[in-house]
C-alpha cells in the first residue's frame, strides 16, 4: 500500500513492546537466522551465475514498488503493438540461484514465504539474493522469466510466450510517485500505457465477475525514532493498474499449466448460497441493498468505504472470500479450477523472491511455453506444495493480526478512560434489526485514529458512528477492550 493517514504520535513503551514482539516470534516459532550452509549455498550459486543467452537488455524496463522495497520481483515494459499493445513482464528468476535438494532449497520449504515482522523481516532467501543479484534493481544485469504478451485494443491477451532472458532496469520508481506523474501529466509512455491497459483490464475483471474488497487495510509503521504507529492504507489507483499486470500473468500462468496438464493453482470456491443470502441480508440492513441484479463483485465495487455504513458491509462481505487453496495436478486438471475472487483460473507466480511457489510455476510455464520437458524436480516437489504454503499462509496470517494487536495494545496502553470517536463494524444487532440481536451487548468498532479495531461492551448497531472510552490495553496478552459510552 502506497497512500498511508497515519495516526497521531501516540507512543508505545518502547522497551515493552520490543519485549512483546520478540517474544511473538518465539511463541510461533518463526524463522530465526539464515542457516550458514543455506547461506554459503546461496553465496556459491551468486558466484557461479550464467545470464540467459536471450539479450534484452536494450527494453527500457522499470519496477513500481513499496519506496522503501529493495526485494524487486517484477519489472515492467509496455509499447503500442498495432492497434493494440505489447507488454513485457519479467520476474525475478529466482530458480537460477537455487539447487534443487540443496540446503537453500530446504531451508525455503521450510519457511514458505518472506514474513513481514514490525520488527523486522523475516526473508524467503538470504539478502545476497533478495536484495543483490537477485533482485531487479537498476542498472543491474538480471537474469529474468520475460512473459510476452500481446493484447488486442481492448487490452485482451491475443497471444504470451515466456523465456529466460537478461534484462537491465532504467527505474526504481514508487507507487506514490507514479501517480504523483500520471496526475501531473508529466508521467513517461510506459506509465502512461499502463494507466490506459490497467483501465482496460479492470473492465474485464468486471465482466467476468471477479470481485476485490476495496477497503483501507491496517498498516504497522516503524518510526525514524524506533516506535511504532498504525496506518490506514488506502489503494491508489495505479497500484491497481499495476496489480491487473500481475493478474494477467496468473492466469495465463494457469492456462498453460492447465492445457499442460500439470501444475499448481492457486483456488478459492464461489460463495455458497447461505452465505450470500446472509450477505444480502446485511446489506439491507445497513441502508443500501444487494439486489442481485449486479454480480456481487460489481456491488462491492459500489461501495465507499468512508461511508460508516458502506464499510460495515465491507467488513460484513469477508465471509464471501472464504477457502482459498492450492491446488497441485500431474494430468488433467481438476473440475473446479477457478479462484472466484479473480473470476478465473489463477496461479501464483510473480513473487519468487517472497514466496516459494512462484519459483515452481515458473520453471513449469517457461518448459510449457516453450515445448520442453518439465524438469523432474519440479514434478515431485508438486505434492508437496500446497501443504508447504497452506501452512506458511496460515503462520504470516496469525502472525500478522496477532503483531498488529501486540502494537494496538501498546499504543493504547497510556489512555484507559480515554474516549474515542468510532465506527460499528459489526454491531450486536444489525441496522434497523435483522432479528439477530444480541443479548450480551458487543461488537466490534473501529477507532479512526489510532486505526485500530477492537471489541466493544455496549448496544451496537452495525454502520453506526458511536463514542467509546477504552477500558484497558494489555500489551502481553494483546487485548484491548472499549465501552461504549452512553
Amino acid at each position: 500500500m502506497a497512500h498511508q493517514r497515519l495516526t497521531p504520535p501516540i507512543h508505545a513503551p518502547a522497551n515493552a513492546l520490543e519485549e512483546a514482539l520478540a517474544a511473538l516470534r518465539i511463541e510461533l516459532e518463526l524463522p530465526g537466522e539464515y542457516p550458514a550452509a543455506a547461506v554459503q549455498d546461496a553465496e556459491a550459486a551468486v558466484a557461479a551465475l550464467q545470464l540467459p543467452a536471450l539479450d534484452l537488455t536494450a527494453v527500457e524496463f522499470l519496477t513500481i514498488d513499496p519506496a522503501t522495497s529493495t526485494d524487486l520481483d517484477q519489472a515492467l515494459f509496455i509499447e503500442p503493438d498495432g492497434g493494440g499493445y505489447r507488454v513485457l513482464y519479467a520476474i525475478a528468476d529466482v530458480p537460477a540461484f537455487v539447487t534443487p535438494g540443496g540446503p537453500l532449497d530446504a531451508e525455503t520449504r521450510r519457511r514458505g514465504q518472506t514474513f513481514y515482522a514490525p520488527d523486522g523481516r523475516i526473508p524467503l532467501h538470504p539478502e545476497v539474493i533478495s536484495e543483490a543479484a537477485g533482485s531487479l534493481l537498476p542498472d543491474q544485469e538480471c537474469s529474468a522469466f520475460v512473459w510476452d504478451f500481446r493484447l488486442d485494443t481492448d487490452a485482451v491477451v491475443e497471444s504470451v510466450r515466456v523465456q529466460r532472458a537478461t534484462i537491465r532496469s532504467r527505474a526504481k520508481l514508487s507507487y506514490r510517485g507514479v501517480q504523483a506523474d500520471l496526475d501531473a501529466g508529466t508521467a513517461g509512455p510506459v506509465l502512461v500505457l499502463l494507466k490506459e491497459v490497467g483501465i482496460k483490464r479492470v473492465e474485464q475483471e468486471r465482466q467476468r465477475g471477479g470481485a476485490s474488497l476495496n477497503m483501507p487495510e491496517q498498516e504497522i509503521v516503524q518510526l525514524p525514532d524506533g516506535g511504532y504507529q498504525i496506518a490506514a492504507a488506502w489503494q491508489l489507483p495505479v497500484e491497481d493498474w499495476n496489480a491487473q499486470i500481475s493478474l494477467m500473468t496468473g492466469m495465463a500462468a494457469a492456462q498453460l499449466m492447465i492445457t499442460g496438464k500439470i501444475g499448481i493453482l492457486r483456488t478459492m470456491p464461489a460463495p455458497d448460497e447461505k452465505s450470500l443470502n446472509h450477505f444480502r441480508i446485511q446489506t439491507q440492513a445497513l441502508g443500501k441493498p444487494w439486489q442481485g441484479t449486479l454480480s456481487y463483485g460489481e456491488y462491492l465495487r459500489t461501495l465507499d468505504a468512508t461511508d460508516p455504513r458502506q464499510l460495515a458491509i465491507l467488513h460484513s462481505a469477508g465471509m464471501l472470500f472464504r477457502g482459498a487453496a492450492y491446488t497441485a495436478f500431474d494430468g488433467e486438471a481438476p473440475a473446479n479450477v477457478i479462484q472466484s475472487a479473480i473470476g478465473a483460473a489463477y496461479a501464483h507466480t510473480t513473487a519468487p523472491l517472497r514466496r516459494l511457489v512462484d519459483r515452481f510455476v515458473l520453471v513449469l510455464c517457461e518448459a510449457l511455453s516453450n515445448g520442453k520437458d518439465v524438469p523432474s524436480w519440479v514434478r515431485e516437489a508438486l505434492p508437496s506444495l500446497p501443504e508447504i504454503m497452506s501452512s506458511s499462509d496460515q503462520l504470516a496470517s496469525r502472525m500478522e493480526r496477532m503483531a498488529l494487536d501486540t502494537v494496538e495494545a501498546a499504543l493504547l496502553v497510556n489512555h484507559v478512560g480515554q474516549e474515542f470517536d468510532a465506527i460499528v463494524i459489526a454491531g450486536s444487532k444489525p441496522a434497523r434489526d435483522n432479528g439477530s440481536s444480541g443479548s450480551n451487548g458487543s461488537g466490534t468498532v473501529q477507532i479512526a485514529e489510532p486505526a485500530v479495531t477492537a471489541r466493544c461492551a455496549g448496544e451496537l448497531e452495525s454502520g453506526t458512528k458511536v463514542r467509546v472510552r477504552l477500558v484497558s490495553a494489555d500489551i502481553s496478552t494483546r487485548e484491548v477492550h472499549f465501552e461504549r459510552v452512553p
